[in-house]
């Protein structure tokens, strides 16, 4: 049963993260959440989810804030998800600081996710632990990471320079600690574009899947073959983030309409680098599982 977010008094038309993955846990399928960083890319990933009858997740933070902040984001996607039935999610993907988690669950975010797995253990922890009691008693769902997932490339906006294999009992110990509803954890995963074959320990996986009570989160799906996205939901992990594909997709739109000569009218390229992401979220919707879901 879907439960929706309710902030101020007034249902909301996100729901919480926690139920859409929480089912997909459930029942052996993933959610993907995609990177969204504008109106022509939200109501692109919004309308193939639609045309699909599948849950989604909508993903932003310190990367596409500086386009539009978390107010402002939040507003475009409450007012493009009204005109879409199917279930989705508003998601702060690595918030960076309290303040950040703050002005999202302001923003009717109906997901914060503040990565602090470079830090102390005990820091991330403790820190956690407040999002917890920011969050919980809206009804948002929190997600936390432990290891660190590095970056596959030089571009990518996520990530450290190096990567640390998530530890079942420090991943154990850190989610009855904390509270937290999802676990991003590392094994082998990275953000960006994987420069060979990535290589994931599905060993510590299944660990990892024993050791924690909660949904598993995979970030750095791209470039992930599809028969390892599906082998991992298999061992726990229940939502597989996608943005290198996105962004790369989104470009590749743009340089090839100007060095045609076509769409040199801004608005104009925009919409159609947005429309050409269609075939890709598509794809991720039917790796993860998640067509028909909804």
């Amino acid at each position: 049963m879907r439960r929706e977010c309710e902030q101020g008094g007034d249902t909301v038309s996100f729901v919480a993260m926690g139920d859409l993955v929480g089912m997909a846990y459930r029942r052996g399928y993933a959610v993907p959440a995609f990177c969204a960083w504008n109106a022509e890319v939200i109501e692109a990933i919004l309308a193939a989810a639609e045309k699909l009858s599948a849950p989604v997740i909508l993903m932003s933070g310190p990367g596409e804030f500086p386009v539009l902040a978390p107010a402002s984001m939040a507003a475009v996607a409450y007012a493009i998800k009204a005109r879409y039935d199917t279930p989705a999610a508003l998601h702060l993907d690595h918030g960076d600081s309290l303040e950040m988690v703050g002005q999202c669950i302001s923003a009717r975010y109906t997901s914060v996710m503040l990565d602090y797995s470079a830090r102390p253990f005990e820091e991330n922890i403790e820190a956690l632990r407040q999002v917890v009691g920011m969050a919980r008693p809206k009804g948002i769902t929190v997600e936390g990471e432990i290891g660190r997932i590095g970056k596959a490339d030089e571009l990518s906006a996520e990530g450290g320079s190096a990567s640390a294999y998530s530890d079942p009992a420090e991943a154990a110990d850190y989610v009855r600690r904390t509270g937290v509803d999802l676990l991003a954890v590392s094994v082998g995963n990275k953000h960006g574009f994987y420069r060979g074959e990535p290589h994931l320990e599905f060993e510590l996986l299944s660990a990892l899947h024993a050791a924690v009570p909660v949904p598993l989160v995979m970030h750095g799906g791209t470039g992930i073959p599809e028969e390892d996205i599906r082998r991992s939901v298999e061992l726990g992990i229940a939502k597989v983030n996608v943005a290198s594909e996105l962004i790369h997709g989104f470009r590749g739109s743009l340089t090839a309409q100007w060095q045609e000569g076509r769409n040199l009218w801004t608005p104009i390229a925009l919409g159609e680098a947005a429309r050409a992401l269609t075939p890709v979220v598509e794809k991720w919707i039917r790796v993860t599982g998640a067509a028909g879901k909804a």
